[in-house]
């Protein structure tokens, strides 16, 4: 048996591929939306990937379920369990607790494991050549390193009304009659790592044990105890920001997103015809360069979504494909970095791209404005606005503050002052030089304080006498 962990540091996201050496037959789990990772690797070992399946309907990102099965001629599995309000709008298998999918000496049988969601499933695998007991839980967003799966995504993200309490009862009931029943050594797979929003104390380390978890995660002494009550306040204290974007995701994955085929590879535009389409608001530029880049100087209008590690994350934040209906423009040092980053924007619906440009000359530039710490107190603000999670908030803030997250800002800018200078400041720059590209293109009148909140603590502690 083959078990290969295909992980997205962008959106801290675990999918699978399952594959039986014998007869060259694989299934993946909880795909993305670009799939040529899983068609390499499956060739790699000279495997046909037969089957296609995920763990519930993702909030964080857009499922490849679809796209995967569409390329490969592969059955699709969703859950069948959740009730009537939980079920796929597309066509698959429905599985329900109990059922398996038989690929070669492999078995793969779902469990319903609700909680995170109504009709989340775990997958139990075992390796019928080695063992005939199982040995391996692909967890989804069941059970994490460390940690579990929030249950208030769909009060969050889905419109609920205090669907949290009933999420965390589910959990608590999964973990003891599903998950801790299952012998110590059956080896988690989770569906996420550190830094994703989906819990708030992921591990990093990309596996675990039942027998770990039981033993040493933050939920063991209240299953012990028979503590339910204590595990749902310990559960839903301090969770972070849900993105806004996760309501779209959450329908288009239920509804199933639409299917790209194969894409042709951006083309590099002329900055004349560039220029011709801003002039006419007829594309949005996309400024890729780090946001210290950014403030030297960059495109009028443009919208700062870094490349690297959080490009989705960021993106999602600041496009809305079911409102911003005009191409994007990506700045890019070649082909290969203009692909990668569409690979990433794709994985949260952002799937029209334009073409990319190599330089910004001849593109109309403005230089953002900026104002130091030391001045920010004399500074005439309408509203000096967080854009941290709440959590980073409450631990230290500029007082006088609002906070409102990065990733949701642009759905409540009704909490905004409609006149007036808003200055923003995040940790350490990053996230506050991506919203405020959004507000100004919205147009609000912004400022940013260099350095953000970690500048301005520094700044505060130097001018503070030693005692």
């Amino acid at each position: 048996m083959l078990i290969e962990r295909i992980y997205d540091e962008d959106l801290a996201q675990a999918s699978y591929l399952i594959g039986c050496q014998r007869n060259g037959t694989a299934v993946v789990v909880d795909a993305r939306r670009d799939i040529d990772v899983y068609r390499s690797l499956a060739a790699a070992n000279g495997m046909k990937i037969v089957a296609v399946t995920e763990t519930h309907i993702h909030a964080d990102y857009l499922s490849g379920t679809r796209e995967l099965a569409a390329a490969t001629g592969a059955t699709i599995y969703v859950s069948g369990e959740g009730g009537p309000d939980w079920q796929y709008g597309f066509d698959g298998e429905r599985l329900h607790d109990g059922d398996t999918i038989e690929i070669g000496n492999i078995s793969i049988q779902a469990l319903h494991t609700p909680g995170h969601t109504p009709e989340h499933l775990s997958f139990l695998v075992t390796d019928g050549a080695f063992s005939d007991q199982a040995g391996y839980l692909l967890s989804g967003d069941f059970v994490f390193s460390g940690d579990l799966g929030r249950p208030d995504l769909l009060d969050e993200a889905a419109g609920g009304v205090d669907t949290r309490f009933e999420g965390a009862k589910q959990l608590f009931a999964s973990l003891r009659d599903k998950f801790l029943t299952l012998p110590d050594y059956v080896q988690v797979h989770p569906g996420h790592g550190a830094g994703s929003a989906c819990g708030k104390a992921l591990g990093a380390i990309p596996s675990s044990t039942v027998g770990y978890e039981r033993l040493y995660a933050w939920w063991g002494p209240h299953l012990a105890a028979n503590d339910e009550q204590g595990f749902i306040d310990e559960l839903l204290d301090g969770q972070p920001d849900a993105h806004a974007y996760f309501g779209r995701m959450k329908r288009e994955n239920r509804q199933g997103p639409a299917v790209l085929g194969e894409r042709a590879p951006l083309q590099e535009l002329e900055a004349t015809d560039v220029a011709k389409d801003l002039a006419g608001d007829k594309v949005t530029f996309v400024d890729t360069r780090p946001n210290t880049e950014v403030h030297k100087g960059t495109v009028t209008g443009s919208l700062n979504i870094p490349a690297g590690k959080s490009t989705a994350s960021f993106g999602a934040w600041v496009v809305d494909p079911e409102t911003d209906k005009n191409p994007l423009v990506l700045l890019a040092d070649g082909p290969q970095q203009a692909q990668e980053i569409w690979d990433h924007l794709v994985r949260v619906g952002i799937d029209n791209v334009a073409g990319y440009v190599t330089g910004f000359a001849g593109l109309p530039t403005f230089t953002p404005r900026l104002i130091q710490p030391a001045e920010l107190s004399a500074f005439d603000a309408a509203m000096v606005l967080d854009v941290r999670n709440r959590t980073e908030h409450t631990a230290g803030h500029i007082p006088g503050s609002s906070q409102l997250s990065g990733g949701r800002v642009m759905w409540h800018l009704d909490e905004l002052p409609g006149s007036g200078t808003i200055v923003t400041y995040c940790q350490s720059g990053v996230r506050n030089s991506v919203a405020a590209s959004a507000l100004r293109r919205a147009g609000y009148d912004i400022v940013e304080l260099d350095g953000s909140y970690a500048a301005w603590a520094a700044d505060r502690e130097s001018a503070t006498p030693a005692s």
